[in-house]
């Protein structure tokens, strides 16, 4: 299996987290890895199936990426595919009392390059991502409006 993932509970509605992940002007306040810069074209823009998107990066050096949604569940999945056909999933489970179960997913199972990605180490560099994105979501919702129990 060709995917690293991560899942944490976060104090906030399903809708309202799907709602940070479809706009990528917002993409900056959450990752983790420390390359997403701006989002291309129409700020608070929101994504939907088929939709492209870019991003301005910098990992060393800045350079810009397009993306497309291939898979998108209104509250529930979103997924964009780079260019090189690798994806970002994330999943959303509401937990019912304003909690939701967040799994985002490295997936190059699909790209063309995926042994490429394996040589450089991304799966284990983006996994290390993964969980700073989680935390720094998590982040986003004061531990004061956390549930009790």
């Amino acid at each position: 299996m060709r995917q690293v993932s991560a899942t944490r509970v976060i104090n906030a509605p399903a809708a309202t987290i799907f709602d940070l992940l479809a706009d990528p002007a917002k993409h900056p306040l959450i990752d983790g890895s420390g390359t997403v810069r701006a989002a291309l074209g129409t700020p608070g823009r929101r994504l939907g199936l088929g939709d492209r998107f870019g991003m301005d990066m910098k990992a060393g050096l800045p350079y810009k990426i397009r993306n497309t949604v291939v898979e998108f569940e209104e509250n529930a999945l979103i997924a964009w595919r780079h260019f090189y056909g690798h994806r970002w999933r994330w999943r959303l489970k509401d937990l019912g009392d304003g909690r939701t179960e967040v799994t985002e997913t490295f997936d190059w199972s699909t790209a063309w390059s995926g042994f490429l990605l394996e040589i450089a180490k991304f799966p284990a560099m983006n996994l290390k991502a993964i969980r700073a994105t989680l935390e720094r979501l998590d982040k986003m919702f004061p531990e004061s409006a956390r549930p009790a129990g």
